[in-house]
């Protein structure tokens, strides 16, 4: 008995130095990616606010498109995969090179100032996990190690610019391999994810969070019923979304074999149909156009078209990420089908943003979490059940190939496919 109990005191030492060290490595993380990710949010700010300032900027999308690849291929990363690659360095331990770091820095900013339609979440991925990952070798961690500190990274630097820490410490935890959740990571990641939002927060920087109007305080069938309808639209259009973004890409590729010719073709594109259009609310990450969705306005077309605008830029070479363009897709969606299903066109919004979110990422409870961190606990039910409703019938498409599902979404089977 007595050699049990000093075995347990002496496992529990081991346990609390490992407590000490990663909290030690999480808030450096936190304030290393947290200080970079707030320069990158600096500067999207900035280069966003140019662009709506000078609007005929766009013309030099093409010329924006050619100068990334050609920083990818200076560089030696002709054959980038973008946050596909974070997440098989994080599953398969790969080694993730630090130049990925500029590279996805400069070129999702070059995106936005010349008008693509891209968001900066992937960016926020590819930092943080590439700048941990250079720590992690720099103190010698062992290989599972590196894992853990590549995900805080990736944490760090969502949080950082979305001043989301939980969503981001459990989305980074769950986009892996959807089914099994690296809890090993929580503590790192959450102490790293803290210290980038403070950081954020104590230079001006405030979370992002949205006023919803029409939240219903109470539970009501009829109203259920409604935001169930509505979850298994966002599932279909959160399917829709990721062909197109799959088939874009490939027909690029198919089509035009020349990376300097495609990303020149994507951006004439944009700018084509941002001249037929006659408006720029599908340039950049559209972040102004959400916020009219909350607000109860909303065209019935704008999801269609963020979605061919978003699939254009990133298929032809652009850099940047697709969960702001999801935000999007989802809030201008909800708030015009809301009225239809006897919603608020503010609440059905919210509900769209992150069922959508959920179905192309396939990240159940980082999505939930999501709801309470951007509008709040009332009316989490509703959210919950929305949600839950577009995982489940969105099949098994994603935005990033190399994200795994291990379990069936139907059934308690262990299945371990790629997403579609």
């Amino acid at each position: 008995m007595w050699g049990k109990l000093k075995a347990h005191i002496s496992g529990g030492e081991s346990a609390f130095l490992i407590f000490v060290k990663w909290v030690i490595i999480g808030g450096i993380v936190g304030a290393v990616v947290g200080a970079i990710g707030i320069a990158f949010h600096w500067l999207l700010e900035e280069a966003t606010s140019f662009r709506m300032e000078h609007p005929t900027i766009v013309w030099l999308l093409p010329v924006a498109g050619l100068l990334i690849i050609s920083l990818y291929h200076l560089l030696g990363m002709k054959n980038d995969r973008g946050t596909n690659f974070i997440l098989v360095a994080v599953r398969q331990n790969e080694e993730v090179s630090l130049r990925m770091a500029p590279l996805i820095f400069l070129s999702t900013v070059l995106t936005h100032l010349f008008g693509g339609s891209a968001g900066r979440e992937g960016a926020a991925l590819q930092l943080g996990g590439s700048i941990a990952s250079y720590m992690g070798r720099i103190i010698n961690l062992n290989e599972k190690d590196k894992r853990i500190i590549t995900l805080s990274g990736m944490a760090a630097g969502f949080s950082a610019l979305f001043g989301t820490p939980l969503t981001a410490v459990i989305f980074s935890m769950e986009v892996i391999s959807v089914g099994i959740m690296h809890y090993s990571a929580i503590v790192p990641g959450t102490v790293a994810a803290l210290v980038a939002a403070g950081l954020a927060q104590g230079l001006g920087f405030q979370p992002t969070a949205f006023a919803l109007f029409g939240v219903p305080q109470g539970l009501d069938l009829k109203i259920a019923l409604s935001v169930g309808i509505l979850g298994i639209i966002c599932a279909m259009v959160s399917m829709f979304f990721c062909i197109v973004m799959d088939k874009m890409a490939h027909g690029y590729k198919l089509y035009i074999k020349n990376p300097y010719i495609r990303a020149f073709a994507g951006g004439a594109l944009v700018i084509g149909l941002t001249l037929l259009l006659d408006c720029a609310d599908y340039n950049g990450a559209g972040m102004d156009i959400i916020q009219k969705a909350v607000g109860g306005e909303a065209k019935p077309e704008a999801f269609l078209l963020k979605i061919l605008f978003t699939a254009i830029t990133l298929g032809a070479g652009f850099k940047g990420g697709e969960i702001v363009p999801t935000f999007f897709v989802g809030a201008t969606l909800g708030c015009v089908l809301g009225p239809i299903l006897g919603l608020s066109p503010s609440f059905a919004a919210g509900l769209g943003m992150t069922a959508v979110f959920c179905g192309v990422t396939n990240c159940a409870i980082a999505s939930v979490v999501l709801c309470i961190e951007l509008f709040g606990a009332t009316g989490i039910a509703y959210y919950a059940l929305c949600c839950g409703i577009s995982y489940m019938l969105s099949g098994y498409y994603g935005l990033y190939s190399e994200q795994k599902i291990m379990y069936s979404k139907v059934k308690p089977e262990f299945i371990d496919k790629n997403v579609v």
